[in-house]
């Protein structure tokens, strides 16, 4: 199905077909891997536990809503709806934003810090046996360079830019 005229779609070669079922295959597992494991040991999805991630880094554990969206690359509904269950479970407290009447801040709670730390080792050891004990660490390399070139390419910086924290 290539085109060879030049004003077509740019088909994928069987290769490009054969690298793109395989990443399809292998994100859309370790999404659902990663799922399970932080559902089961902690009862939130992998989501959530990377906002969780982000306020515990934070200066003070807090982080203006919009900077919490753009940081976890999500739209700022979807964050609204999981900093909401996640003020129901007691982990993270919204608070209003002393510079900024229209904004507001994250905070990590000391409830919702105990559940990061005590989530935390099975998370990363979930993470370890599905991607770096499967990998050489010549394939880490560019397993970080290749996501890190994709991820460039997929964060336009213009004023116009579709990205889904600016939704």
């Amino acid at each position: 199905m290539n085109d060879h005229a030049g004003d077509g779609p740019r088909w994928l070669t069987d290769d490009e077909q054969r690298v793109w079922r395989s990443y399809l295959h292998a994100t859309t597992l370790l999404e659902d891997h990663l799922d399970r494991q932080l559902q089961r040991d902690a009862g939130m999805p992998h989501v959530y536990y990377g906002l969780l991630v982000q306020l515990s880094q934070a200066p003070r554990r807090r982080m203006r809503m919009t900077e919490l969206a753009k940081a976890a690359k999500i739209t700022r509904s979807r964050l609204s709806h999981a900093v909401a269950r996640l003020e129901r479970n007691g982990w993270v407290r919204r608070e209003d934003c002393p510079s900024d009447k229209r904004g507001q801040n994250a905070h990590l709670t000391d409830e919702g810090y105990a559940v990061l730390e005590r989530s935390a080792p099975g998370h990363v050891a979930a993470v370890r046996q599905a991607v770096f004990d499967r990998l050489t660490p010549e394939q880490v390399g560019h397993l970080g360079e290749i996501m890190r070139v994709m991820a460039e390419g997929l964060q336009p910086s213009g004023p116009d830019a579709d990205l889904p924290w600016l939704r």
